[in-house]
């Protein structure tokens, strides 16, 4: 039995029809990978599966007691508590568990109560034990871990986790619940590539039913076992993984574009005769075809997905070499170093990919190359005729509030026909270039960044996860277009296809050190062995961070004493004060009992004169070794 099942769907947004006709079902535990345009509706389906949006006709029933988890693009974990305290609410049931087995073991310790705690006691811990009970927090600790969360994070408060990390949370938190369906749109949005292979061996391991979009195709080769393809308001099922999924579309399209063309050659040859025959003596046979002709079933036209095209010209030629880092420590003043490098040099002509954890630098280094963020030592230098373009990642550099049109014009084309020229080069026509940069999807602004760099002229691109949001048709425009560019590409990506594709050279940092390796596959073979390392190898650190951990010891070890000393200086004037205002009294005490002639007096008050005298010489020398 299906746990979904969708009967001619439709979906309408005012007079824009997004999808009409579309039947599906979901079968128990398939692994259904939804593939399309930007555009197409996928997200919207997605919702109408979960139940958060109604179809506009047709209808979609669901398996009784059904389960959903439903991950957002655009959304992530919310609360008041703990990262571990969200987790573990997802086993609310265990802790209750757990505590009315606390309870019990107290009344067992009550010679009136022990009987009865005694046999409620073995049932509900079996229970306990089947349920998983002692093994929960150890999944919590997997499932973070995998996502990219350290120890440090797990009892950090939600609010002070980035977005990124908040999306990861709620991603834990649904794989945690282990729903019947899983429905996650873009879950690798937000993980490095360790995470998302771990993720991956998760859902292959996953034996509850998933409908997954996603444009990281590898990423949808290793979990689904059928894709669907949502295209010009239509849903087309296809069995076996994504690349399974390109071979069958390829060979679909070949069928249908013969089987079109032999059709228009059929009705050609039939209305040449109709023409030639219909006002002669062969008029009834041409009639006849006539009504064939009307009664003929026509065969659509194969319709190929519009892809954006991008146009980076013929960059300038810069010097031979394009890029030197040299014994550079990067990172920022308020904290320790990201990581370091000695030496390494990028040479025209060259695509180095600049992979490593999240978090560990890679932004952070191209902001430094452009000069955005000072280095912590070392230098960066680049080479003669270099002019770099940087596409930054969630598309920093443009302008939310500022409208598509206006931000192309801003970038350099002083012709309005112009810019909607090059704009419908990249999907925007009509009033869509009126649009607020911030009021764009993810995709449409990744489309504005890459019209906007188009137009630098550039002959070195940096670029900080270009393909994140472009639906597959573009990253593989995109791919085409950086394979054929004639200048020089440094690279941060999590798309292993355009990786594996593009990369001459990976700049791999791991460890706290940036180290250039060979293509993906000597980075693959890296880091297996670094993996496979013992743990305390894979803690052994870095030269630069060794050092700035100990100048920091050091530093701190120094405001600490100067701490002490200002402490111990504001204690020796206090005192001082305190002595000079009492060996002033004195002197006024003294005076009184000498005019008085109180001779044991004076003698008392004189030698707590000298007493005193002596303790303010002794605090004026402690002041002044302190000062």
């Amino acid at each position: 039995m299906s746990l979904i099942v969708g009967l001619d769907l439709a979906k309408q947004y005012g007079a824009q029809d997004v999808f009409d006709g579309l039947s599906f079902e979901v079968p128990r535990e398939a692994h259904i990978g939804l593939v399309g345009p930007n555009g197409s509706g996928k997200t919207t389906l997605l919702r109408i599966i979960a139940g958060l949006d109604q179809p506009s006709g047709g209808r979609v029933r669901r398996a009784r007691g059904l389960r959903i988890g439903y991950m957002p693009q655009q959304a992530g974990l919310e609360g008041e508590g703990t990262l571990w305290a969200a987790m573990e609410a997802v086993f609310t049931p265990l802790l209750s568990q757990a505590r009315q087995l606390r309870e019990l073991e107290a009344a067992m310790t009550d010679p009136v109560r022990r009987d009865e705690a005694m046999a409620r006691y073995g049932p509900l811990l079996e229970a306990f034990e089947l349920a998983g009970g002692y093994d929960y927090p150890t999944r919590i600790e997997q499932v973070l871990s995998g996502l990219g969360f350290t120890a440090d994070d797990f009892h950090q408060p939600l609010a002070h986790l980035s977005g990124g990390q908040r999306t990861r949370a709620l991603l834990a938190r649904l794989l945690l619940e282990n729903p019947d369906l899983l429905l996650l749109d873009e879950p690798t949005n937000h993980l490095d590539l360790e995470g998302i292979e771990w993720l991956e061996g998760y859902l292959k391991a996953w034996r509850g039913a998933m409908v997954v979009v996603a444009h990281d195709r590898a990423f949808l080769d290793q979990v689904t076992d059928r894709v669907w393809e949502l295209a010009s308001g239509r849903l087309a099922t296809y069995r076996g993984n994504y690349s399974r999924y390109v071979i069958q579309r390829a060979e679909q399209l070949a069928r249908q574009q013969a089987l079109y063309e032999r059709q228009q050659e059929q009705i050609a040859k039939t209305e040449e005769y109709i023409r030639r025959y219909m006002a002669g003596q062969r008029t009834s046979q041409a009639q006849d075809r006539v009504k064939r002709l009307q009664r003929m079933e026509r065969i659509e036209r194969p319709r190929e997905t519009r892809a954006m095209r991008i146009d980076l010209g013929r960059p300038l030629r810069s010097g031979d070499l394009v890029l030197g880092l040299y014994r550079l420590t990067v990172g920022y003043d308020s904290a320790a170093p990201l990581f370091s490098v000695d030496e390494v040099e990028l040479r025209r002509g060259q695509r180095a990919a600049l992979l490593g954890p999240n978090g560990s630098g890679k932004t952070t280094l191209l902001r430094t190359i452009l000069g955005e963020v000072p280095p912590l030592d070392g230098r960066v230098r680049l080479g003669a005729g270099v002019h770099p373009g940087y596409f930054a990642q969630a598309h920093a550099g443009l302008d939310p509030e500022k409208p598509v049109l206006d931000t192309i014009l801003d970038a350099g084309l002083s012709s309005v026909s112009r810019a909607r020229n090059l704009l419908g080069r990249y999907h925007f026509s009509g009033d869509e270039v009126f649009k607020r940069v911030g009021n764009l999807s993810g995709g449409e602004q990744a489309r504005v960044a890459l019209a906007v760099l188009a137009m630098q002229g550039a002959n070195f691109l940096l670029l900080d996860e270009p393909t994140n949001h472009l639906d597959i048709p573009s990253q593989e425009v995109l791919q085409e277009v950086l394979s054929t560019f004639e200048g020089t590409v440094l690279l941060v990506s999590h798309d292993r296809y355009l990786v594996r594709a593009l990369a001459t050279h990976v700049w791999a940092i791991a460890d706290g050190e940036l180290q250039v390796l060979g293509g993906y596959e000597a980075y693959q073979k890296a880091e297996r062995e670094r993996r496979s390392r013992p743990a305390a190898d894979g803690k052994a650190k870095s030269t630069a961070r060794q050092a700035w951990d100990e100048r920091r010891t050091a530093e701190r070890a120094a405001r600490r004493e100067a701490e002490q000393r200002a402490r111990q200086r504001a204690a020796a004037e206090a005192a001082i004060q305190e002595l000079e205002e009492r060996l002033e009294q004195l002197e006024g005490e003294l005076a009184a009992a000498s005019t008085a002639r109180e001779v044991e007096r004076v003698a008392e008050l004189g030698a707590e004169h000298s007493r005193l005298r002596a303790e303010l010489d002794a605090q004026y020398a402690a002041w002044e070794e302190l000062a």
